[in-house]
């Protein structure tokens, strides 16, 4: 076997490692950009056939790449969260409202009281990779009901 396509993969790989150190800092440096960005979680949630829907609302202001709220919800009592869908978000410094659903497993939550986590979420470009940055997060309990 020839060296050259080794060395060839060996330096597209470094390469592509450096890119991704160099690009590194920009993300620790890009935490959430204004005060004035927020996602709120209504106190109340809706549980029916297998689906959880959580809503509120968000402002957030600019971004170089695509927004989303993404939300999860879990028992108080415990430290796992599921997953409940995503919304993209509009940043043109306005409030808009949000909402999402999604199928949590049987048995996994009940009605009464739970724990939300809402993030609103750019993913923006940074040389060939895509980079988190923060806008908002809200933790807060709210109530599941049934219907």
């Amino acid at each position: 076997m020839s060296v050259r396509p080794l060395l060839g993969a060996a330096a597209g790989s470094a390469l592509l490692l450096l890119g991704l150190a160099a690009a590194a800092p920009s993300a620790a440096s890009a935490a959430p950009s204004d005060p004035a960005e927020s996602v709120t979680v209504d106190p109340q949630g809706r549980m029916a056939d297998g689906f959880v829907t959580l809503s509120g609302t968000y402002r957030c202001h600019e971004s170089e790449g695509p927004v989303y709220v993404s939300s999860a919800v879990g028992r108080p009592s415990s430290g796992i969260r599921h997953s409940v869908g995503g919304t993209r978000a509009v940043c043109d410094g306005e409030e808009h409202r949000w909402e999402n659903s999604g199928h949590v497993p049987a048995g996994a939550l009940e009605a009464g009281r739970a724990h939300v986590e809402a993030t609103l979420l750019e993913m923006r470009p940074s040389g060939i990779a895509v980079l988190p940055v923060f806008h908002a997060v809200r933790q807060q309990e709210i109530t599941l009901v049934d219907g």
